[in-house]
């Protein structure tokens, strides 16, 4: 499995890409890191020091990999954060050059854009190009529950208005819709769901909410989803798989009581997750 991962990275810590590259080497996927930051660390810290990246920069290195030939054998593309909106038509002429070399490779669109209590915290004009153009392109998406309410325009507070939100964001596009964090009325608060929804199925997984708060959770569960639905065919299955995983690489990271994740030391969670949840039928 070969994925082609356009996001950014950072040299300490892990989100973006230093999020989801490991996670799908640890798989077994050759992952193909294009990078559209590099940033000493994440901004959550307040302070950081690095650049983003040019458009023209994403778009070179990906006519390079066109030139090596490997677009064929690429089986998806990946896009998270955005370090500004031109980077936006980069990303989406690598997707038009790697489906022109192979029809049948995926696009999954992490549509990072902010959180709740966070609020938005890209920059002006990303979020509308995620709705607008990158969206409509891609076959999945990842939003939050921030970002689901965001990209449609539609209030995700209860179990039916989630579900018509994710309808609508299907109608703009991706078939396959994955929500992390989300809050329903009916979520314990020592717990968190997950929707997936497919082919006009709908699943929900619910684990424990674990007592940290750290960055790059959603680009892992983004990229393992991704990975998991391209080998299982399914949305159910990579939801369960990817879940699991990231639920095992929190709770490891919560017992240390570490502020970066662990991904190495709980690698593992990665291949055999020490515990298993299982999506159910909504």
């Amino acid at each position: 499995m070969n994925i082609l991962s356009i996001q950014s990275w950072v040299a300490y810590g892990h989100v973006g890409n230093a999020a989801a590259m490991f996670p799908l080497q640890r798989l077994g996927a050759e992952v193909w890191a294009v990078n559209t930051v590099q940033f000493s660390n994440h901004t959550g810290y307040g302070s950081w020091r690095g650049e983003v990246f040019s458009a023209a920069l994403v778009r070179d290195c990906v006519l390079g990999i066109e030139q090596c030939g490997a677009l064929a054998r690429c089986d998806a593309v990946l896009s998270g954060y955005l370090g500004e909106a031109a980077i936006g038509g980069a990303i989406l002429e690598a997707v038009a050059r790697t489906r022109a070399a192979n029809p049948r490779a995926a696009y999954c669109c992490d549509p990072v854009i902010g959180d709740v209590g966070r609020g938005v915290f890209v920059r002006p004009g990303v979020p509308e190009f995620l709705r607008d153009r990158a969206l409509p392109a891609a076959d999945l998406a990842t939003p939050n529950q921030f970002e689901l309410e965001w990209l449609t325009g539609r209030a995700a507070r209860a179990l039916a208005e989630a579900k018509a939100a994710v309808a609508a964001l299907q109608a703009r596009g991706p078939r396959c819709v994955l929500v992390t964090s989300l809050q329903l009325e009916d979520t314990p608060a020592e717990a968190v769901d997950l929707l997936a929804a497919e082919g006009g199925a709908f699943w929900r997984l619910r684990t424990p909410r674990l007592p940290l708060a750290v960055n790059g959770a959603g680009d892992a569960i983004a990229a393992l989803f991704l990975l998991h639905r391209l080998r299982a065919g399914a949305a159910r299955p990579a939801l369960s798989a990817a879940a699991s995983s990231v639920f095992g690489l929190l709770r490891r990271t919560a017992e240390a009581g570490a502020r970066e994740l662990l991904l190495v030391e709980a690698q593992e969670e990665f291949v055999r997750p020490s515990r298993l949840f299982a999506a159910e039928p909504c």
